[in-house]
């Protein structure tokens, strides 16, 4: 056991060699504030009755507080980790704030308990919070961060946020970063979500891109705020492939582009999985992608929900369990408009729809002249009524000169009026009368899709 006069008289000194207070007890206030341990430092298994004091701290080597508990404040401002911070399943029983601290390699929180409201503020390359627990609203602000919550367990409002500047403190002290210098950047990366409640997770500006979402529940009520930002499809025109392929953009999963990387003939840009990332496939991602929808939707971003829209019918395509017309039917869905996502392809048919129209009707659609109506009657013999017939010859094909300026001036107007769903009133073949009749059929369809398209890119 020790007491706090006792730890006061060495908190200035350096430790040269390995610190070792494993299973140590500290009855008073642990005071360790600006010490400098050279060696390994470890506080496994110790136990602070009251706070712990390691405020400008610097750890050269690495540090383990494994099933440590800190019943009072636990004061890490300033202090510096060159190696890994290990607190495995330690208990932070009513710590209000923890750091802000810097740590060179692992902050490693899976298994910790938090016990009352805190705000967690670390700047490191990794944080690992897997099955760790806060029996209460925490905040978690970072920087340089890959943030590893899988099977985290919190009951109320937790926030993880991006820090953009660097830390300060309530004194405009800033928290010196040099250990960071060959981080990849100051912004904050989640890695998985998995076995997460996230009905009380709310995420500021955290890049998603590598994130797990598979197996996390309550996806729906999961809180996006300030720049959310996911993958995306592979950018390239693929022409070794016939047709040619080329993604329009938009935002995926992670495991989206894991599953497309290890399908036969996957066309390169999709990223391979990464090791823990198991094999999630269409009939996994269809509910990541329609929970991520409608968490967009309630937050009136329906915009923004519009790529999940769109993975969320692609894994419906794609999944093994669906019918054979509905894939048919879903294709073309697909091809027309994008799931009703993407006007200029429904433009693009549209126009190809109005063009063939026009060829076929000045081929085999229009009459060569305009018929004229013939009467005929019949006088009876010593007077009476004359009755009389009047007629009109079928119109007929034209043997030359199709295609001339008048007869394409006549099919465009036809094939306007049907995109509208209205008729023309000319004079038709038979051939004629059924194009005008697909025309009008198929062409409003395809201008109603690209109207859906871009009500679905604009509304909010």
């Amino acid at each position: 056991m020790f007491h706090d006069r006792e730890l006061h008289r060495t908190s200035y000194s350096p430790f040269e060699g390995d610190a070792r207070f494993e299973a140590a007890a500290f009855k008073g206030v642990a005071w360790f504030r600006s010490a400098t341990l050279e060696g390994d430092a470890s506080f496994v298994s110790a136990t602070f009755e009251h706070d712990a004091w390691f405020v400008s701290a610097a750890f050269k080597r690495g540090a383990k507080f494994g099933s440590a508990i800190f019943e009072g404040d636990a004061w890490f401002r300033f202090a510096t980790f060159e190696r890994e911070a290990r607190f495995e399943s330690a208990t932070f029983a009513r710590a209000v704030r923890v750091g802000p601290l810097v740590c060179a390699g692992r902050v490693v929180l899976s298994g910790a308990v938090f016990g009352g409201p805190v705000t967690l503020s670390v700047a490191a390359p990794r944080l690992e919070c897997r099955r760790t627990r806060w029996s209460s609203t925490a905040e978690v602000r970072l920087r340089y961060a890959t943030v590893d919550f899988a099977n985290a367990v919190f009951e109320y409002p937790l926030t993880i946020a991006a820090e953009p500047d660097p830390f300060v403190l309530t004194d405009g002290q800033q928290v010196a970063e040099d250990l960071l210098a060959n981080a990849p950047g100051p912004g904050v990366r989640l890695a998985s979500l998995r076995g997460v409640d996230a009905a009380h997770l709310v995420l500021s500006d955290v890049d998603l891109s590598e994130c797990l979402f598979t197996g996390t529940v309550h996806l729906d009520q999961l809180r996006l705020e300030g720049a959310c930002t996911f993958d995306t499809v592979p950018p390239a025109v693929h022409w070794r492939r016939w047709p040619p392929v080329r993604f329009t953009e938009r935002r995926t999963l992670a495991e989206e582009h894991h599953w497309r990387a290890g399908q036969q003939g996957a066309i390169r840009g999709w990223n391979v999985a990464v090791l823990g990332a198991g094999r999630a496939g269409p009939l996994q991602l269809a509910p990541v992608y329609r929970a991520l929808r409608k968490a967009l939707e309630d937050g009136k971003h329906e915009s923004g929900a519009a790529d999940f829209y769109y993975g969320e019918m692609e894994m419906r395509r794609h999944a093994d369990d669906i019918r054979r017309s509905e894939r048919g039917l879903l294709t073309a869905y697909w091809a027309l408009s994008g799931y009703g996502l993407r006007a200029s392809r429904a433009l693009a048919w549209l126009g190809a729809a109005m063009l063939l129209t026009i060829v076929f009707l000045m081929a085999f659609g229009l009459a060569k002249d305009t018929p004229k109506q013939t009467a005929t009657g019949t006088v009876p013999a010593g007077g009476g009524t004359v009755i009389f017939e009047i007629d009109k010859d079928d119109p007929q094909n034209p043997t030359v000169n199709r295609f001339t300026g008048e007869r394409f001036e006549k099919a465009l107007n036809i094939t306007l009026n049907s995109v509208v769903f209205r008729s023309s009133g000319q004079d038709l073949t038979t051939a004629g009368t059924y194009i005008e009749m697909t025309s009008r059929l198929t062409e409003p369809v395809l201008l109603g899709l690209a109207v859906l398209a871009v009500r679905n890119r604009v509304k909010r």
